[in-house]
């Protein structure tokens, strides 16, 4: 090291680089519930009634669903961009 340098940073040994448009696709996955459900305008009806419930309810609760798949898909491109995966040493793929 010279003098009056400062130390030249090296990337940590073993971390892999990451996809970065993963990382987008994946925050804007997990920003799609949250937008939607705040807009309460968009939902906030009686009509139309799905079994005699009425839509604020039933459209929320199918959000429930929709959330999760929306985190798994986030979750899993998450993974995808740092070049890991769920599957442990030794396992067959």
């Amino acid at each position: 090291m010279i003098p009056g340098n400062p130390p030249q940073s090296r990337p940590e040994q073993g971390v892999p680089p990451t996809d970065k448009g993963k990382m987008v696709l994946a925050g804007v996955l997990l920003a799609i519930p949250i937008v939607v459900l705040l807009w309460v305008p968009h939902y906030a009806k009686v009509e139309p009634e799905l079994l005699g419930f009425p839509f604020f309810f039933w459209y929320q609760f199918l959000w429930v669903f929709l959330c999760s798949g929306l985190t798994y898909a986030a979750y899993r491109l998450t993974l995808s961009a740092r070049g890991m995966s769920t599957h442990k040493v030794g396992e067959d793929r």
